[in-house]
């Protein structure tokens, strides 16, 4: 139980940029999304899927990116459009988790949103496990529809977080957490 809760207590984001190859191997991923899929899913509906982008593939998909921005911002220096490109490509490995909320005569839309959250914090949470580091989040990319488009995403899918992973280059240093003062009640009744 304690190894367990060390893993929880000194898990830390770490910035793509900061994050170094390799990457996790085939079977490391496997295993990321093997425990990524054992989530909280009322129903059943298995409301979420994964996206792997690595090696050249995230290369690919910074060109989706990149053709979006540049049509949004024709004037845009090809330094700004080569950064848009390497979006994905700044971590070894990057998992989309993709949320597929649908309605449902028992099971609330938003009970099936946080079951895909959750599965995006198993993938962090595994990949520390596992000895690397990660970095969960959303860019402007994650609600443009066209990108997701590009990507494969139904009309009614939805980005939950690219949850970008590799090693830290360096050891992360922990950000300030609020108090259990400033966060927990008991309720009295």
């Amino acid at each position: 139980m304690a190894d367990a809760l060390d893993l929880l207590t000194t898990r830390r984001s770490v910035k793509p940029l900061e994050l170094i190859g390799p990457a996790p191997s085939a079977a490391e991923i496997d295993t990321i999304l093997t425990v990524a899929a054992r989530v909280p899913d009322h129903g059943k509906l298995v409301p979420w899927r994964f996206i792997v982008f690595e090696g050249d593939g995230r290369l690919k998909a910074g060109d989706r990116i990149a053709a979006v921005f540049q049509a949004d911002h024709p004037d845009a220096k090809p330094e700004h459009v080569e950064t848009e490109r390497t979006r994905l490509a700044r971590a070894p490995l990057v998992i989309g988790v993709v949320s597929r909320a649908r309605e449902h005569v028992k099971i609330p839309t938003w009970e099936q949103v946080l079951s895909a959250g959750a599965a995006a914090m198993n993938v962090v949470h595994a990949t520390h496990a596992l000895g690397y580091a990660a970095n969960w989040m959303t860019e402007w990319y994650a609600y443009d529809r066209r990108v997701l488009d590009a990507f494969g995403l139904a009309g009614d899918e939805r980005i939950a977080g690219f949850v970008h992973i590799g090693r830290a280059a360096q050891i992360p240093v922990d950000r300030p957490r609020p108090s259990l003062d400033q966060v927990a009640t008991r309720f009295a009744g």
